[in-house]
């Protein structure tokens, strides 16, 4: 197996932070299924997932980016990267294979919904800035995330602590899939909009493990 083939997708990192056993099942056990909230996000993604490229003035708007970071171990594909070009005189910006002059770069990720109380979808951003970084030789700043429900786009900016929190969720994932155990289901309401839920069982499967916990304690009382 050559390097290429143990990066990890940098999408798992953002089911890892929704939640733990999803992205065993996904990214262990192989398992994927479609909802209306799955569907509609597909359907959102469409026209990113076209490889293209197009020009609009000092702006390059490239489509499905694929991306990669040796030092993290991720590999995955942007929605969209944004190349603004720099002004002339100005240094700052990286140079890009096929481009003249120097470019600051902008990852902009397409989500269905709203803005979310948790990270994941920061996370999931900030990776992919952390590969551009990587395979550019530039600092990234600042992403974009476009959410579906308000038509318009969120700046995350990538501080310290995002980033941080990415290289942390990283370890985590690796340590995860490294135990080729998929956790116990755990019941809440993130489980309502998830497509996984008729084969996690989440209800069933969290009452049967408080059944076989109660029934270890008695026996250990007796």
């Amino acid at each position: 197996m050559d390097e290429e083939d143990r990066l990890l997708p940098i999408s798992a990192l953002q089911h890892l932070l929704f939640c733990e056993r999803q992205c065993a099942l996904i990214h262990l056990e192989g398992l994927w299924l479609d909802n209306a909230l799955t569907v509609e996000g597909t359907h959102l993604h469409q026209r990113a997932d076209d490889a293209s490229v197009e020009t609009r003035g000092d702006t390059v708007v490239a489509r499905a980016v694929p991306l990669r970071c040796f030092r993290l171990r991720l590999a995955g594909r942007a929605d969209v990267i944004e190349f603004s070009r720099s002004a002339p005189g100005d240094e700052s910006g990286t140079a890009v294979p096929g481009l003249s002059g120097r470019w600051r770069l902008k990852p902009v990720e397409y989500k269905r919904g709203r803005p979310k109380a948790h990270r994941a979808d920061e996370v999931q951003l900030c990776a992919q800035a952390l590969c551009l970084e990587e395979m550019l030789r530039t600092e990234v700043s600042s992403g974009d995330l476009y959410y579906g429900a308000r038509r318009r786009r969120t700046e995350v900016v990538f501080d310290s602590a995002l980033r941080d929190l990415t290289e942390e969720t990283t370890v985590r994932l690796r340590a995860l899939l490294s135990t080729e155990v998929t956790p116990a289901p755990t019941f809440g309401p993130k489980c309502e909009s998830c497509s996984l839920m008729p084969a996690c069982i989440p209800r069933a499967s969290s009452k049967v493990a408080a059944y076989i916990a109660r029934e270890l304690r008695s026996g250990d009382e007796g």
